[in-house]
């Protein structure tokens, strides 16, 4: 063993924990250090490496970085001790709980079969390690089956024999943090949720610590009685109904398969039938129709579920949601959930993943693999410009004796389209490592359509059937042999705006499916076209359900879902990727209708891939539509997801005020909507500007809560916004409080609207 032995200087303060006086010292190494332990009994057990940076002397601790293997197996990988502590701060920045790190705990459970353990520590080249505690308890090998559920599916054999497992979080949802000492078993901690939750208040805490007991006897290693003695639940509970999710979202490593532990107790309800709720993981339903009480047959008792989830090479994030099930005459609509556990499962040897993060806490990978990416590029362009140089004349020669042929097929100025690497359009021609459309269309873009189908679809493209025009070119109304009606998005040549704006489209779509995004059908490129079929939604945009048409007057339940349903697309755009999507051109005209009006949002040609971890915002040039415009991205020319919200904050004004956002006909004070509609708001008067139709048929309590959320999303700087999802919530919130009243309504008044027959929408994942 080498290293020398380093302890903190007196003036140093250090964590007011357990842990404090092992935190004073340091065993430093700065090459291969390997600790042995011999003797141990065969078994599982947890390795807990402790770990807090203070001054050591002729060492800078932020330049730290170290491996660590255990008998071969790697745990970690060139890890920075002092940025994994920050950027743990940021994920815990901004919670009710306050909590911050000042130390990290590496927990490892790991197979011991020789009576021996070597843990290796290597220390990055030129740079050195330090360890301030290493921490062993035996495993009861009861703590984990042989098999688990796989989400979605059936039964796997879970094999931990020769694997090894990282506990990456140990939740004690809706109770406090748990130390090592009020878990005498495994002598675990227990953090709280709080700072996990997407939405934090959307579940409050629920407490009984009287008769708590495990429905298992030989469960009490899995979890302390104080875990189950303690809970969170969804909010709200005198309304009825619910249609939203309580929901947990947590950075994982990707390409790695994860074992989710979740605990439950029932703490209030006495008998089954009571309380019946979905769980949902990654998006996915784990378990449906699932009632505690049933389930480990009675109050106050105890039961943990194992899902074991594969998560791909692209995904980084791990969603644990839970929500009623309404498919089940469940006299409750309500969810509860105790504690979580995410355990991570070796592969191939290896359970690191290589992410550093500098002292702020963020990834610094990002930025050196642009600069390697910016080398690796030039070497290839110098390379790519000879072989050019090389075929210029071939390709001269055979475009010439091409040219009189297309023409006789073309339309005089039409191109194919192309998707370039450097984004840019307009120098199509000139720019090399083009992808051509149908590159594409195997995998992502659906069928590929013969331009005779989409001409016969279109009756030659009648103008009569066109049903939208834009920068790209127009939108025609369709139909297929077996009756199948589409929208047609056919790109107009010399258009260059209107060209890139359908390669952003196109982009987007080809990896975007969601309930309440419009979903690309296919394409056809023959002739060097440019058309994208879409489904076709039967009722058109929702501003033309609002004012400017004949069309019936849409009913305040109507609108709420038409908001909710596009809240719902934007919440995935924000979310659904690792830098997420911000559409950039929110607006009525762009949230459509099908046939039973489900609304979806449409046209992602001004979308932009939201910021990376390490930026705030996406610097870019003012796009969108006035009267929807966010402010402060047009003073300041940075986008933001909040720049969305700010956006839908107006189409929620417009939803229920049923007039034009920009009005130049009437008087000064009235002629933007926003400004108009928040004024009235601020006042708490906004019954006094909304649709006329409206008068009569709508709760004053859901009104009152719909202006509050709109207001929310006015505000003039992003940081004072909500998240898609805090308006999202709000907005179910909303429709419950309408329901509750048409309910109110019937039974007292014997009130009589088609709103009271219409179907709620099912509970969504988020």
């Amino acid at each position: 063993m080498q290293g020398f032995d380093a302890t903190t200087p007196a003036s140093t303060s250090k964590p007011s924990t357990g842990f404090s006086k092992i935190y004073q010292t340091a065993l430093v190494f700065e090459a291969v250090l390997n600790y042995t332990f011999e003797g141990i009994t065969q078994g599982n057990y947890f390795v807990r490496l402790h770990f807090s940076p203070f001054p050591i002397e002729n060492h800078n601790v932020n330049d730290s970085s170290f491996s660590v293997f255990a008998d071969g197996l790697r745990l970690m990988r060139d890890i920075n001790i002092p940025g994994e502590i920050a950027h743990k701060n940021l994920i815990l920045q901004g919670s009710s709980s306050n909590a911050t790190a000042s130390s990290l705990v590496k927990e490892f459970l790991l197979p011991i079969g020789q009576g021996k353990l070597v843990l290796s520590f290597l220390p990055e080249k030129g740079s050195f390690g330090f360890v301030n505690a290493i921490e062993m308890v035996s495993v009861d090998d009861k703590l984990f089956k042989e098999s688990v559920t796989k989400v979605g599916g059936s039964e796997v054999e879970l094999g931990l024999g020769g694997h090894g497992i990282e506990t990456m979080y140990r939740l004690n949802v809706g109770g406090p943090k748990l130390g090592p000492s009020q878990d005498l078993k495994l002598y675990r901690t227990w953090e709280t949720d709080s700072s996990y939750m997407v939405i934090e208040n959307a579940g409050e805490d629920v407490k009984n610590s009287s008769d708590v007991t495990y429905a298992l006897p030989n469960d009490s290693p899995v979890a302390p009685l104080l875990v189950y003695e303690t809970a969170r639940t969804m909010t709200n509970t005198e309304v009825l109904e619910k249609r939203f999710n309580i929901s947990w979202k947590f950075e994982v490593d990707p390409n790695f398969d994860y074992l989710v532990r979740l605990h439950f107790c029932e703490l209030v309800v006495d008998k089954q039938n009571q309380r019946i709720f979905r769980i949902y993981i990654n998006n996915k339903t784990a378990a449906g129709n699932f009632d505690i009480f049933a389930h480990a047959g009675g109050k106050n008792k105890g039961i943990y579920l194992d899902y074991f989830d594969p998560v791909s090479s692209k995904n980084d994030i791990l969603w644990i949601q839970l929500g009623p099930d309404t498919s089940v005459g469940a006299s409750g609509t309500d969810a509860l959930l105790s504690g979580l556990e995410i355990f991570k499962l070796s592969k191939n040897g290896n359970l690191a993943h290589l992410i550093r993060f500098d002292s702020t806490g963020h990834s610094v990978d990002d930025s050196k693999m642009r600069i390697i990416w910016i080398c690796v590029g030039s070497g290839v362009a110098t390379l790519i410009l000879v072989m050019f140089l090389g075929i210029l004349v071939v390709c001269i020669c055979k475009k010439r004796r091409l040219k009189s042929d297309e023409s006789k097929n073309n339309p005089s100025g039409w191109r194919p389209l192309f998707l370039h690497v450097n984004n840019s359009t307009a120098n199509a021609k000139a720019t090399g490592g083009s992808l051509r459309l149908n590159t594409l269309a195997a995998s992502t873009m659906g069928r590929k359509f013969t331009l005779a189908e989409i001409r016969a679809a279109t009756k030659n493209f009648d103008d009569s059937l066109a049903i939208g025009i834009g920068g790209f070119g127009k939108v025609y109304r369709g139909e297929l042999e077996d009756g199948t009606l589409i929208a047609i998005k056919r790109a107009t040549p010399h258009s260059q705006q209107g060209l890139a704006e359908f390669e952003t489209e196109i982009v987007m779509l080809s990896r975007l499916r969601h309930r309440h995004l419009v979903s690309l059908i296919g394409f056809c490129d023959e002739h060097n076209e440019m058309i994208l079929v879409y489904e076709y939604m039967a009722n058109g945009t929702l501003r033309s359900h609002l004012f400017g048409s004949n069309l019936p007057p849409l009913s305040w339940k109507q609108r709420l879902e038409a908001c909710i349903g596009s809240a719902r697309g934007l919440h995935y755009l924000h979310t659904g990727s690792e830098r997420g999507i911000i559409h950039r051109d929110v607006k009525t005209t762009n949230i459509l209708l099908d046939e039973n009006f489900v609304a979806k949002m449409s046209d992602f040609g001004l979308s932009k891939a939201g910021p990376s971890m390490d930026h705030t915002h996406v610097s870019t040039a003012v796009k969108g539509s006035f009267g929807y415009l966010d402010p402060e991205y047009f003073r300041r020319q940075q986008l933001t997801e909040k720049s969305d919200v700010y956006s839908f904050g107006v189409v929620l004004f417009e939803a229920v005020c049923a007039r034009a956002v920009i009005n130049p006909t009437l008087p000064k004070d009235q002629i933007n909507l926003a400004e108009w509609a928040l004024s009235w708001q601020k006042q708490r008067s906004l019954e006094s500007i909304i649709d006329p139709n409206l008068r009569g048929i709508y709760s004053p309590e859901s009104l009152e809560k719909y202006g509050e959320i709109a207001e929310k999303c006015l505000a003039d700087e992003g940081k004072n916004r909500p998240m898609m999802g805090e308006v999202l919530w709000s907005l179910e919130y909303v429709l419950q409080l309408h329901e509750a009243w048409l309910r109110k309504q019937n039974g007292e008044n014997s009130f009589s609207s088609s709103q009271a027959v219409e179907e709620t929408p099912e509970s969504f994942t988020l």
